[in-house]
Order: C-alpha cells, then sequence, then structure tokens
C-alpha cells in the first residue's frame, strides 16, 4: 500500500471516530433536559380536558420508562447508536415520523444551494487573489481588497435581507424560496427527479424553463452564502501570490522568457493552491453550518427547518442527533476531496505524505 492510501485510509478511520466523539458529547447534553420535558414531547398535540395533573404526570412516567429515559446515560446512548447503525435514526416526537426519511426528503435542497456555492467562491476566490496579487495595490487590486473587506464585513443573514429587499421586494428579479413552478409539476410521470437538483432534473428532463426557475431563486442565496469565503480565500491567495512573485523560481524563469500568463498560471498559481485549498476546506465545512440561516432567510425548505423545530424547548433528542450526524456525513467527504486534490495538484503534498512515517 502506498503511503498516500495509507494517508486516505488514516482519514477513514477517523470518520467514526469523530462521529462517536461528537455523538457522546451531544447526548450528554440531550440528557441534562430532565425526562419528563423530553417525555412531554410524545404527549398528543390536544389532551383531554378532563385529565389531572397526577395523571399527566403519570403518562409521562410510563412515557418516560416505555422509552428508557431513565435509564443510565451509556445504556441510552449504546441503544441509540445500536438502532442508528442498524439504520433506524428514531422517531421524532416534533415531526411525529421517522427522522431518516424526512431528512433525505429534505438533503437535496440544502445540498444543491451548497454544491453552487463551493462552485461559486472556490474558483473565483482562487483566481482573484492570483490576479490581484500578482500586481498588488493597482487599480485592479484596490478594487479587489475594497470588495474583499466588504464581503468580510457585512454579516450574512444581514446581507441577505439586504438583498431581499432590493432585488425582489424592489426589482422582483429574483425571488425566495426554491421555485415558482407550482409543486404539483414534480409530482407528474413526466418530470423525474434525478438527482434532487431542480437545476439538474430540469435538464435532464427538457424543461429548461424549470432549469431557468431555479437559477433564478438560488442568485441571491448563493451569492449570499459565498460572499464572506470568497473574501477570505481571495485575500489569502493575494497574500500567497505576492510572496511568491519575487522568488528565485519566478526570477529565472523571467529571464528564460517565459511568457508572463505562463509564469502565473503554470508555475505560480500552483505553489499558491496547496495552502489556499486547507482555507477552502475550513471555509467548506464553515458553509455547510451556514447555509442553514440562509436557507430560513430565503425560504428554502432544507434541513435548517427541521432542526429550528427540534431545540425549541425540549431538546428532540432523535431529530437533533440525527441532524449532527448528518451534517458531519457531508463535511467530511467534502474534506476528503480537497485533501486528494491538494495531493494532486501539489507535489509537495505527494512528497509530504511519502515522508510520513505511518
Amino acid at each position: 500500500m502506498t503511503p498516500f492510501l495509507k494517508y486516505l485510509l488514516g482519514r477513514l478511520i477517523a470518520i467514526p471516530i469523530t462521529l462517536l466523539i461528537i455523538t457522546m458529547v451531544l447526548y450528554g447534553i440531550i440528557m441534562l433536559a430532565p425526562p419528563e420535558e423530553r417525555a412531554a414531547l410524545y404527549l398528543p398535540p390536544r389532551l383531554p380536558s378532563r385529565l389531572t395533573a397526577s395523571q399527566i404526570a403519570f403518562e409521562l412516567e410510563q412515557i418516560a420508562e416505555e422509552h428508557g429515559m431513565n435509564d443510565p446515560y451509556l445504556v441510552q446512548y449504546g441503544n441509540w447508536l445500536r438502532e442508528w447503525l442498524s439504520g433506524y435514526w428514531g422517531w421524532s416526537p416534533i415531526l411525529r415520523s421517522d427522522v431518516r426519511p424526512v431528512l433525505l426528503a429534505r438533503t437535496a435542497v440544502t445540498l444543491e444551494l451548497t454544491f453552487y456555492s463551493l462552485l461559486v467562491f472556490i474558483p473565483l476566490g482562487l483566481i482573484s487573489g492570483v490576479v490581484a496579487g500578482w500586481r498588488p495595490f493597482s487599480a485592479t487590486d484596490s478594487l479587489f481588497r475594497f470588495a474583499a473587506f466588504v464581503g468580510t464585513s457585512i454579516p450574512p443573514f444581514i446581507l441577505g435581507l439586504f438583498l431581499l429587499s432590493i432585488f425582489y421586494v424592489g426589482l422582483r428579479w429574483f425571488p425566495p424560496g426554491r421555485t415558482s413552478i407550482t409543486g404539483l409539476t414534480f409530482r407528474t410521470s413526466t418530470f423525474q427527479a434525478y438527482t434532487g437538483f431542480l437545476t439538474v432534473d430540469g435538464v435532464l428532463n427538457g424543461r429548461f424553463d424549470v432549469t431557468f426557475n431555479a437559477f433564478r431563486h438560488l442568485v441571491l442565496p448563493v451569492f449570499t452564502l459565498s460572499l464572506f469565503h470568497w473574501a477570505t480565500l481571495g485575500r489569502i491567495n493575494r497574500a500567497l501570490t505576492i510572496e511568491e512573485k519575487d522568488k528565485d523560481y519566478v526570477l529565472l524563469a523571467r529571464s528564460r522568457g517565459l511568457r508572463h500568463r505562463s509564469i502565473v498560471w503554470r508555475h505560480t498559481f500552483r505553489n499558491t493552491i496547496s495552502p489556499a485549498l486547507t482555507s477552502t476546506a475550513l471555509s467548506a465545512a464553515s458553509i455547510i453550518t451556514g447555509v442553514y440561516v440562509i436557507e430560513v432567510i430565503f425560504g428554502l425548505k432544507g434541513l435548517s427547518e427541521l432542526i429550528a423545530q427540534g431545540i425549541v424547548g425540549a431538546p428532540d433528542a432523535p431529530l437533533t442527533l440525527a441532524f449532527s450526524v448528518y451534517s458531519v456525513l457531508l463535511v467530511i467527504p467534502i474534506m476528503v476531496a480537497l485533501d486528494i486534490i491538494k495531493a494532486i495538484v501539489d507535489p509537495r503534498d505527494r512528497l509530504a505524505t511519502e515522508e510520513v512515517d505511518y
């Protein structure tokens, strides 16, 4: 087995360990709520008026006993972990439904917004940072630094509300929500949900009106979610480019008569991309957590609505835990993919993995 494959194997082994630690901590926090409060979530929405306080208390005790809420921490956590590994993620008393199918049904909305945000901020951040850093303090660099300052200064939720007031309330260009086309269109036999992404499924079904409409609704949330991370990545890559442009290998390339474009993109850019992608991995993880706020602002019915319901009052343990594990499972593939890209584009990372003593 090559050193790089050993490195990837180590990352994959770390995934279940990370999930175990996160869920143990979260379950401990959830158990801080008394069993009676957690059991109250399982009561019917409307109780008969004839029930006395003692009868309600007895009913809560029965529910707590039935669901093992009075058991020790390790017993409760072990029962939850065993069920989760078997594919049953619990029954949510707030949603009045099994957790897993509800989460899976909402995933496409969140993933589509996340995917396009990554697709926007990563290439734009890398390219704009190189362009600005190659000629520092020029007009282009000044414009970039001003835009990056604005991008890092405005909180995303403020920016989202500001954009909605201008481009939806004022101009009616980019409406909130996921689509303006009635939802009945997507339940007919003539429209198949191949990927869950409306922008992609519209093309696959020959419904370009659906694709265009979905893109219109994604413009504002994608811009809002991407701006801060674009500004951060661009400023990092600008600083790296300024540091690289005066190194010996650049001077040597110029003396050999290499074209300006070749020096910038084939040499300097490749030396800046590895540390820039390290920052990108952190931004990607931040996007997964930040996407839920943006979904609320723009009325996207994704995973954020579920967690907002699950933490009101006493915590809905199955929903909260499933949501947390699901969020980690969304972040980890992105982090691993970026690590692979770093090793592919930068030989120094490949050499580093070969020198590590596993």
